[in-house]
């Protein structure tokens, strides 16, 4: 059983709840079980995306700003999806959209660029998340099955009939005193029992518990008989240590960054009393600022340079140290060495909210960024998801002084790769991004 809920949505056991406010309806022990771990403060980081708390009278779950999927120990799973897809026609659509667009950032994002980038099976569309993962992993491995496993040398001890290798004498005088025709010999063999193969078919069993769809079920099954000689891992840690991806192991590079994913809990967020919970949940707002990072660096002009996390200013001196570090998610420096600051929220912007739903301290940090890596001098822009309501850049700027402005623009995300930052007039003619 799964349930999508979209970011800052609410979950309930009761149906009641359901109907009149349109929280998500979950299983009362799965309930139990997710409040018990939102109230865990200092022994789970799931608390961060889990917040308990009460409307009109009902006990209510509150998925906060990370996205993925929430595998719980009775066996549900509950897949968070990114809230620009809320406005979409149907529920349905809406769902599907915001999975797309969710699939399609998570390319960009650092460790988990291995998500495929093929969006148009019908089938990827309809299916859960959790189910989306699993199959693009058992994907991976079924390539590097089709290419050839890899052997390796591996280091084996045993008591022979006959001599191979290095004789270990100590063990040669405790075990063979008697047997004089033995020889105990250390010895290296060329085997598909390596660790890089250990923690594949370890994965591979692992999600026998967690995949429900019969097309990842019958891969599965076949991709552990084609693992079948090669032993499980004793220890997951010292394998993934003693991993040796070189030239000669391309092919594995895939499988096994997302075999590391599920062997870590799936998650890097921890479960409560289940360290085997296989989860996956990222903060939205790292992966829409690596998004937007990437998409960006693709379109500059020759000559600019796109930084991302700049950290060389600081916010005061004190006793002649540099303190409160200040960190601009990006710093775009042009042809002609002038330099723009640009800083990404996920957060759906309102025209018709007061002061358009803009939080004061991201103001307070924009007049700090402007001061110190500007000199009080220049343009600085503040960058939303574009959604219905905001697809255009406000026209006017937020003058911190005459001569330090800022902007408050949308960056439009499209599943065909048309992904763009929507800027003034006046900028779009400078021509700072193609």
């Amino acid at each position: 059983m799964h349930t999508s809920v979209f970011e800052y949505g609410y979950l309930t056991h009761n149906k009641a709840a359901s109907d009149e406010i349109g929280a998500k309806l979950i299983s009362k022990r799965t309930f139990e079980y997710l409040k018990d771990v939102s109230l865990s403060a200092g022994e789970s980081d799931t608390n961060k995306c889990l917040g308990l708390t009460k409307r009109f009278g009902y006990e209510l779950l509150q998925v906060k700003n990370y996205v993925g999927v929430l595998f719980t120990m009775t066996g549900e799973h509950i897949e968070v999806l990114p809230k620009t897809g809320r406005k979409s026609a149907t529920q349905e659509q809406a769902v599907s959209e915001s999975r797309d667009m969710l699939l399609m950032m998570l390319q960009h994002l650092g460790s988990f660029r291995y998500v495929s980038s093929n969006q148009a099976s019908i089938a990827t569309k309809q299916m859960p998340l959790l189910e989306v993962f699993i199959s693009q992993f058992l994907q991976s491995v079924n390539i590097l099955v089709k290419r050839g496993l890899k052997s390796d040398y591996v280091m084996q001890e045993d008591n022979l009939h006959f001599q191979k290798g290095k004789l270990k004498v100590s063990q040669q005088i405790k075990y063979n005193v008697v047997n004089k025709h033995k020889f105990y010999v250390e010895y290296d063999e060329y085997l598909i029992n390596r660790p890089a193969n250990r923690l594949l078919r370890t994965a591979l069993l692992k999600l026998g518990n967690y995949t429900r769809l019969a097309t990842n079920q019958k891969l599965l099954r076949e991709l552990q008989f084609a693992f079948a000689d090669v032993p499980t891992s004793k220890s997951v840690k010292q394998d993934i240590n003693a991993l040796k991806l070189d030239r000669g192991m391309l092919d594995y590079h895939s499988p096994i960054a997302w075999a590391k994913l599920i062997l870590d809990g799936f998650s890097p967020l921890s479960m409560k009393g289940d360290s085997s919970a296989l989860s996956l949940l990222f903060p939205m707002e790292a992966v829409f600022e690596s998004y937007v990072a990437s998409v960006l660096r693709t379109q500059l002009p020759d000559g600019a340079e796109l930084t991302t996390q700049a950290s060389s200013k600081y916010l005061v001196t004190h006793n002649q140290r540099s303190q409160f570090q200040l960190k601009p998610d990006l710093l775009l420096t042009l042809p002609d060495n002038s330099k723009l600051i640009l800083d990404t929220k996920w957060k759906l912007i309102d025209t018709e909210e007061h002061n358009y739903g803009l939080s004061q301290s991201d103001l307070y940090q924009m007049f700090a960024y402007g001061h110190k890596y500007l000199n009080g001098n220049g343009d600085l822009f503040l960058i939303y998801p574009a959604h219905q309501s905001f697809n255009q850049p406000m026209e006017c700027s937020f003058d911190f002084s005459g001569t330090l402005r800022l902007w408050v623009v949308p960056f439009e995300s499209d599943l065909n790769g048309d992904s763009r930052l929507i800027l003034p007039d006046k900028f779009s003619r400078k021509a700072l991004f193609s």
